[in-house]
């Protein structure tokens, strides 16, 4: 089997070189120039040629006229000569013209400077999720039109995604390609490259759109770990891994790029999404994606600014809202915008893994000297208030009350190997559900369990809307209030009311639901305004107006919400990764124990508030 490959493959070089330096279309009388090699396949290789009339450089994909009549393929290059040239699409490699001579057949194809993604890879290792993104929607409006089309790549793959001087995506080598009634007809047909084939094709049911889907996860799997998912010598075992969809998925994966990659291998194709649906996954809608990248993505990775999709949603209206930027905040710590679902993710960590909050050998007990752990602070705000900052740490103020109930916690709850039974019927504590940070320019603005949403502004003020009662508040600051209908606002809040639409926009609309919503809101609870936040490496704190506490854990996505009852108990609400969410009286807690990771998170609760 060996020595066959090898006496193929030397046969193809030898074609190759028997290849004129100046090869000149018998149609048009135009010269060209033959360049470098580009790339070799099965049936034929390609070459940079040069039209010396113009000077223009193309792609030429030449096929042997002895070699395909030995091989009786006649047909399937005239079918790729058929398809390729109908199509005229921004993300397809341009057909532009093709001839013969006695020797060969000649495709003439726009030039794709930056070769392939399968170059970009083996350079890299593996790229950015970022990057992927940006090369995927390329891949994917590609794609798209050529299903409208009716036509199946059958070979998708890195290194037939093409890239322009412009890192422009291409996708080209149609020779595989059919129609989709002709596929239908031959089912049995086993085609394409061995590690990329669907499920469905390895089982002869046929090749169909599906199957282009399952190569495009290969695509995403590959360019996201350096490796492909079904990476096996044995044939038989590869074909073995593939239908059983079983795969290895790295640990550096974000949660968004795994579920997508598990949707797109699903074993079974009436499972996999349609490109549309691909387009609308969380991946893409909750992730920023770079407009354009610098050919230096090809060599190393990219530094990205930190941007997302608020920026952009917000750059429309800029310019009329901030005429004299009057909601700029001289105290503003950090320019980078950061919202619920792109909060920072450490590389390994798994997704039950609770911060780490050890305390250092040697060190005094962390309950009775948190500061001594701070953690890495990264941005915090709060609501204007008349007296002093330190007020609130005084005797009676908000965070010394809440300092208290935490401390008390982490020193009478026994730890216990499971956590009792919550609260059954009890609705789940008042919580935000969703938040979006852009403190530096707009605010930080959070939408509630209850529907209400609310901004605290840059310059410490805070406005939320009730849609129960149809009611703005607005506060300048901690003590000082005023309710409007929302018509009623007056002109000098009408920029800040704006704010807040755009914020509720931007949060209905794009991010998913972090918390438990209720059902039945009934009557507002408490007060929503945002008295403080802070933001560290691991976790975002908010506490609010009516003493509600609120930590998010950024890596595994769980929530904790120190709360009390109408009757005046405290509660502990503890949100899951899958965002299902459990109430104890801390009383209960203190009877019956809790759980270490759950400790943890109080802990690391306490550190921050001291961040304040």
């Amino acid at each position: 089997m060996g020595r066959t490959a090898a006496t193929a493959a030397a046969r193809r070089r030898a074609e190759g070189n028997a290849l004129k330096y100046f090869v000149e279309d018998p149609g048009t009388g135009t010269l060209y120039k033959r360049g470098q090699l580009l790339g070799q396949g099965a049936f034929g290789q390609c070459y940079k040629f040069t039209d010396t009339c113009a000077n223009r450089v193309y792609a030429v994909k030449v096929v042997s006229q002895q070699r395909i009549s030995r091989l009786g393929n006649q047909g399937k290059v005239q079918r790729e000569i058929e398809l390729h040239s109908q199509l005229q699409h921004r993300n397809i490699v341009g057909f532009h013209r093709h001839f013969a001579d006695q020797e060969n057949i000649y495709m003439v194809l726009e030039y794709c400077s930056r070769k392939s993604l399968a170059h970009i890879l083996k350079v890299r290792g593996m790229l950015m999720e970022p990057e992927v993104r940006f090369y995927l929607k390329q891949i994917i409006n590609g794609l798209q039109y050529l299903h409208q089309q009716g036509i199946i790549h059958r070979d998708l793959k890195l290194s037939n995604v093409f890239i322009t001087k412009s890192m422009q995506v291409k996708i080209g080598d149609l020779g595989l390609a059919t129609r989709e009634q002709q596929a239908c007809q031959r089912r049995g047909v086993v085609c394409g490259t061995p590690n990329y084939l669907a499920p469905e094709v390895i089982a002869k049911k046929g090749h169909s759109f599906k199957s282009d889907i399952w190569a495009l996860g290969c695509i995403m799997y590959t360019a996201l770990a350096g490796f492909s998912p079904f990476e096996i010598t044995h044939k038989q075992e590869l074909y073995e891994r593939i239908q059983e969809g079983l795969y290895r998925v790295p640990s550096h994966l974000s949660p968004a790029a795994r579920g997508l990659i598990g949707k797109l291998l699903a074993p079974d194709p009436s499972a996999r999404p349609s490109l549309e649906e691909v387009l609308q996954h969380p991946f893409f809608t909750q992730h920023f994606t770079p407009d354009r990248l610098s050919s230096r993505a090809c060599r190393s990775a990219p530094v990205f600014p930190f941007v997302n999709p608020l920026q952009k949603f917000f750059q429309k209206t800029a310019m009329f809202l901030f005429r004299g930027s009057p909601c700029q905040d001289p105290r503003t710590v950090s320019p980078a915008p950061q919202e619920q679902e792109e909060t920072p993710r450490p590389r390994g960590v798994g997704p039950v893994a609770p911060p780490c909050l050890e305390a250092e050998e040697g060190s005094t007990d962390p309950v009775e000297e948190p500061s001594c752990f701070s953690p890495h602070l990264l941005r915090r705000g709060s609501l204007r208030g008349g007296p002093p900052a330190n007020a609130d740490w005084g005797p009676g103020g908000v965070l010394e009350r809440v300092d208290r109930r935490l401390r008390n916690c982490l020193k009478t709850i026994p730890l216990v190997e499971e956590l009792p039974e919550g609260l059954r019927g009890t609705r789940p504590a008042q919580m935000a559900t969703k938040w979006v940070d852009y403190s530096n320019k707009y605010g930080f603005g959070y939408l509630l369990s209850d529907g209400s949403t609310a901004v605290l502004l840059p310059d410490g003020t805070h406005m939320a809307f009730c849609p129960q009662r149809q009611r703005i508040c607005y506060r300048s600051e901690v003590q000082k209030a005023v309710s409007f209908g929302w018509t009623e606002v007056p002109p000098s809040l009408a920029t800040k009311r704006t704010i807040l639409h755009f914020f509720t926009q931007y949060m209905q609309q794009r991010l998913l639901e972090g918390g438990p919503r209720q059902t039945n809101p009934g009557k507002p609870a408490g007060d929503p305004s945002l008295l403080h936040f802070a933001k560290s490496d691991k976790a975002l704190l908010m506490l609010f107006g009516d003493s509600t506490l609120q930590v998010n854990f950024y890596h595994d996505r769980t929530k904790i919400v120190l709360s009390h009852s109408a009757t005046g108990e405290d509660l502990l609400t503890f949100v899951d990764r899958q965002r299902c969410s459990t109430t104890f009286p801390l009383g209960t807690l203190a009877q019956q124990g809790w759980t270490l990771p759950l400790r943890e998170r109080m802990l690391y609760a306490l550190r921050l508030l001291h961040c304040l």
